[in-house]
């Protein structure tokens, strides 16, 4: 009997090394070196001219929302632009003059394509028109619109139940694509709606609702300049969301102070040069951080707990330092936190933490005389097991300190992807909320599903599993973004179909269903014929956004065209909702927004210009909606490794050169790493004292549940890193993050804390 075909697909890609070169790091971020880098990535990829001009329109209130991060962008935009170093890259790789056509995919096996690096993958360029990989084949093929419409309908009628099928979101996706698609989801019968905020931010969404009644944070961009205080930790912003210094600038500038927290000492929270600033261009820029409390990987919870503990010392003595108005008619739990507190040892705090205590009494110092703080994170706190409590034990802190709920104060998740939040907002989740599915019933007149849906690890293991045979991925990299690499890429080509509504190519549509469809889609740089799409930034403000170049392709669709034309084709006219128009008809599908949810009243005139805030109770300091009324204080326990004598704690992180999965180049100019990725940093006296040489080649091992990953040829950096701490790149390492090991309530993958041990013996 023929064995079934299988395709021979790699799912990381080539481990070669390139030509390494180090040097010490940057003690600054942005400057000359950040316009010089942005140019170069533009010129080469769609020509300086033609960038320069398509910049000059992003993030401005009639031009179109930069396709990177969330940060919001200020009530008045700079003439000179609105955008970072890495949004220019963003928009070289959308409007590059690469293309993916018919001749580039009977030139390029699916086989050879997945031996490529990641890097490699997505330089190919943009997608022309609709492809198919059909079964026993290894090269994609074109295929008509409405034929690729009618496979999707076709194997989704096949199953014996809907909830064998799987919609993945990323957080490029506009309001108006996110709505229809969940709408579309929820009439086929299924909440498995898995997105990308499942392998980031959930654990702040669960974190924020339990504690404070909403799961978005509190503050404004306008806030920055009014606190005293901004603590960043478990964050880089320098590389992960540049503009942001921009508002760190105006707090320092106004006399505020920076506390950052975190394991590296990164170049964009030392020094920032403003490139929009005659100051930033020649002068030594602007000094960020005014204490930095180095951190060992995944102990902020033991480092919060003794800054904490100390100004409950401070307290008890009769300093004030706490809000006891704010605490007494707002919060419940102060008294139980207290003694929570004082069961812990101070020295045991200090040696986890590994902070230098003069260190943290500097910081407890500054902060028992402050209270507008603002604390910002990102996945640094929340892709742990213990993901959910270290955000807790931040609210716990800005509790104390009556932080919450007025101007220059709050809580600030920095998001990731640039509409990931909007996306949530409009209904893309896994969970029943009984309101939306009673509102969706009353609008268009069909029964929700009352069953939870699968998030994100969920739906790995149940591809894997064979429990879910169609998968369709509104945006986003799934393979790459995911944990566990290998058994990710398992699941995907386990499945009777893969869908991906894409812009240029990557890895996922390599590790492919039997069958498998690639439906390219706008950017958000091209005419849309006219018309506008919304997002909603990191702090809740939702505003239009409207390409202006030429569409890559005149084969390409809409993100809303193609949910509608997938919806319409699925019921054939069964249904009481025109799923073309609402596709078309953005306008329309806003109108339903508003009624379906509250705070979206008269969405399209409101979205244009500079946009509106939805409702956020925690802005207003009203807590009415939790138990007794009042904001939650949490009682959290420290994190738990039972680390081995030749174990290391390693987080995965992104180079500069880089966006989430997108890679941009081969280097990161910031941490001095120039021409590789495959490298992993490290403490020199650990290093010497195991015997390792700088650039040693070495295989990365993790081992779970009697199960050994292994990420193979790494160059050993040595670095400024706590000992027992390793750090290197995602999604180069994901294969060693299991797929069973997340944060305890949110689900999210723990990233940021593998436990793993250094294997030499391959290479000599």
């Amino acid at each position: 009997m023929d064995k079934p075909f299988k395709r021979n697909i790699s799912a990381t890609g080539d481990i070669s090394f390139s030509t390494l070169t180090v040097t010490e790091p940057s003690d600054y971020a942005a400057g000359i070196p950040g316009i010089k880098a942005a140019l170069e990535h533009v010129s080469k990829e769609s020509g300086l001219f033609r960038s320069i001009k398509t910049l000059s329109q992003m993030n401005q209130k009639e031009g179109f929302d930069c396709p990177g991060c969330a940060w919001p962008d200020p009530e008045k935009p700079s003439k000179l632009g609105e955008y970072c170093e890495n949004g220019a890259k963003a928009i070289a790789e959308e409007t590059t003059f690469e293309r993916v056509d018919r001749e580039f995919f009977k030139k390029h096996s699916v086989e050879e394509i997945s031996t490529w690096t990641d890097y490699q993958i997505g330089k190919s360029g943009r997608i022309t028109e609709p492809f198919i990989l059909r079964p026993g084949s290894v090269h994609y093929e074109p295929i008509d619109w409405e034929d690729a419409f009618k496979v999707i309908a076709k194997n989704l009628h096949m199953l014996h139940s809907p909830d064998e099928a799987i919609f993945y979101t990323s957080g490029r996706s506009s309001n108006e694509a996110a709505f229809l698609y969940g709408l579309f989801i929820r009439a086929f019968g299924t909440n498995n709606m898995p997105d990308c905020s499942n392998m980031c931010h959930e654990s702040s969404g669960v974190a924020l609702t339990e504690t404070l009644g909403i799961g978005k944070g509190s503050v404004v961009l306008d806030d920055f300049p009014e606190a005293e205080v901004v603590v960043i930790i478990g964050q880089n912003p320098g590389t992960n969301h540049p503009r942001m210094l921009s508002a760190l600038q105006k707090c320092k500038e106004n006399g505020g102070k920076i506390i950052t927290i975190n394991p590296l000492s990164e170049s964009g929270l030392n020094r920032f040069k403003n490139p929009q600033e005659v100051s930033g261009i020649l002068g030594k820029g602007t000094t960020l951080t005014d204490i930095f409390l180095q951190v060992k990987i995944n102990q902020d919870v033991s480092l919060l707990k003794l800054i904490m503990k100390r100004l409950a010392g401070r307290h008890k003595n009769g300093e004030k330092v706490f809000d006891g108005e704010f605490i007494s008619e707002k919060t419940h739990g102060f008294h139980e936190l207290l003694k929570d507190l004082e069961g812990y040892d101070e020295n045991q705090l200090l040696q986890l933490c590994g902070v230098d205590s003069n260190q943290i009494e500097a910081t407890v110092e500054l902060l028992a005389k402050k209270s507008k703080i603002i604390i910002c994170w990102a996945m640094g706190l929340t892709q742990h097991k213990n993901g959910v409590e270290n955000i807790k034990e931040c609210v716990n802190l800005l509790l104390l300190k009556g932080s919450i709920g007025k101007k220059g104060a709050g809580t600030c998740p920095v998001r990731g992807h640039s509409n990931v939040q909007g996306d949530r907002s409009v209904g893309i989740m896994h969970h029943v909320s009984e309101p939306l599915n009673k509102s969706l019933h009353n609008v268009f007149g069909f029964e929700p599903p009352n069953k939870e849906g699968l998030d994100t690890v969920n739906a790995i293991q149940a591809m894997y599993e064979g429990e879910a045979k169609v998968f369709v991925a509104l945006g986003g990299n799934f393979v790459s973004a995911a944990s566990d690499t290998a058994y990710t890429a398992q699941a995907l080509e386990n499945c009777d179909l893969t869908v991906s509504v894409s812009t240029k190519l990557n890895r996922t549509h390599l590790t492919a269903g039997k069958t498998a469809l690639i439906l390219p889609t706008l950017g958000r740089t091209e005419q849309d014929k006219e018309r506008f799409v919304t997002v909603e930034n990191s702090m809740g403000k939702v505003h239009q956004s409207k390409g202006r170049l030429q569409p890559a392709s005149e084969y390409l669709k809409s993100e809303p065209e193609i949910v509608g034309s997938i919806a319409d084709s699925y019921f054939g006219g069964n249904s009481t909702i025109d799923w073309k128009t609402l596709g078309s008809d953005y306008d329309l599908i806003r109108e339903k927004i508003s009624e379906v949810l509250s705070g979206y009243k008269d969405y399209s005139q409101r979205s244009k210009g500079s946009g509106f805030y939805l409702n956020n109770n925690a802005r207003e300091g009203d807590f009415s909606k939790l138990p007794g009324g009042k904001a939650q204080f949490s009682i959290c326990g420290l994190p738990s490794h039972n680390l081995e004598e030749d174990d290391f704690v390693l987080m995965t992180v992104r180079s500069h050169d880089q966006f989430n999965t997108t890679i941009y180049g081969m280097n990161d100019r910031y941490r001095g790493i120039y021409g590789e990725r495959r490298v992993v940093f490290m403490n020199p006296d650990d290093m010497t004292n195991r015997q390792f040489a700088p650039q040693q080649v070495v295989d990365l091992v993790s081992n779970y549940d009697g199960k050994e990953r292994r990420a193979k040829k790494f160059k050993l950096i040595p670095y400024n890193i706590p000992s027992g701490n390793l750090c290197a790149y995602f999604p180069e390492t994901n294969v060693l993050v299991p797929i069973n090991l997340y944060a305890d309530k949110s689900n999210t993958p723990v990233s940021k804390s593998v436990i793993v041990k250094i294997d030499a013996k391959p290479y000599g």
